[in-house]
């Protein structure tokens, strides 16, 4: 509902330290809408954390607004916040002697009181949260025994059992392998549309928010937050030039960021699918820029099953792997240069 949304108007924000205020970004205009996975995007000390803790409350800007559900945010109790937005922070959860159900049942606090008791609806929601984030086989399992993945999914359900409309998380991603963070990336994805909650995080995960995220926002010091599409940034240029630095290039046809090497010599390959892709890649790792539009002397031609290399005196060199083929090409280069 659009009542979810978050407004943000002209923030600035930062902290003060020793009695000086030290702005990090300032004039942030943008919107978090509800129903949509919102990735906030940006190099280390950037103030992504500084950006979030504002939001959630933890930290006054310096200027500017927030607007939830029609209120400036400063004018909301901690009470109140603690019905409204649900946090989960970066920082590993080593809780010990506590079960997976207990620390989802905690939640619930702002409704109970710390030491209140579970009423049979609290232990209904508490129910819920474990069902949504697919734990239900690790309800009476220690926390401490979990592994990293599994210790984020019952923090993300701790939030669920808030009841929060809104949910905000800190790098939910930093301490996981590459399956378990497309898990959780997906998992949000999925929260936030089937329960039209308003999810934004921060994440160094950059190719996993160009692909599952509805929103990205993107900071640097330059141009401050840029909002958008992962694919309208793309369009208008933004992601061009989010990483503008040597060795890395945004690619427009896979709307990803790809590493680039500078390419030393050029050759004619032919071929086509996975093959042809896969050879050209490692190429080009190789500093051979490799490709159908090219002309030279000599050749590679892929096919179903072989690799080969036609060279310019008419003799054909074929290998049946990319490791083969990259020390056949060396070798030619070798010969070549003498």
């Amino acid at each position: 509902m659009e009542n979810n949304h978050i407004h943000i108007n002209h923030l600035t924000i930062g902290y003060k330290e020793r009695g000086n205020k030290k702005t990090v970004a300032s004039d942030i205009n943008a919107t978090i809408r509800s129903g949509e996975l919102t990735c906030l995007l940006g190099a280390n000390g950037i103030g992504k954390s500084t950006l979030l803790r504002t939001l959630s409350g933890f930290q006054a800007p310096l200027g500017g607004e927030i607007i939830i559900r029609g209120r400036a945010l400063s004018d909301y109790t901690d009470k109140e916040l603690a019905g409204i937005i649900g946090v989960v922070l970066t920082e590993k959860c080593e809780l010990r002697n506590m079960t997976v159900e207990e620390l989802v049942g905690m939640g619930r606090s702002p409704y109970t009181g710390f030491w209140g008791r579970l009423s049979k609806h609290d232990k209904e929601v508490i129910d819920n949260s474990i069902k949504l984030v697919n734990i239900e086989h690790l309800r009476y399992q220690m926390v401490h025994q979990l592994s990293d993945g599994e210790r984020q999914k019952a923090m993300i359900a701790k939030a669920l059992a808030q009841e929060t409309d809104i949910i905000f998380l800190d790098e939910p991603t930093a301490f996981l392998d590459f399956p378990s963070k497309v898990e959780i990336m997906q998992l949000l994805h999925r929260l936030s549309h089937s329960g039209n909650r308003t999810i934004f995080l921060s994440t160094h995960d950059l190719e996993l928010a160009l692909q599952i995220a509805d929103k990205v926002w993107l900071m640097n010091r330059e141009e401050g937050v840029r909002t958008g599409t992962p694919e309208d940034l793309s369009l208008n240029g933004s992601l061009s030039h989010f990483f503008l630095r040597k060795g890395i290039r945004f690619d427009m046809e896979s709307g990803l960021f790809r590493i680039s090497k500078q390419a030393t010599v050029s050759t004619r390959l032919i071929g086509e699918g996975n093959r042809y892709t896969m050879a050209q890649k490692a190429l080009a790792r190789h500093g051979i820029n490799a490709d159908r539009e090219n002309s030279s002397d000599w050749y590679i031609e892929v096919t179903e099953e072989y690799f080969n290399i036609h060279h310019a005196n008419g003799k054909t060199e074929q290998t049946s792997s990319i490791e083969d083929l990259l020390q056949s090409v060396h070798n030619l280069l070798g010969a070549l240069s003498r």
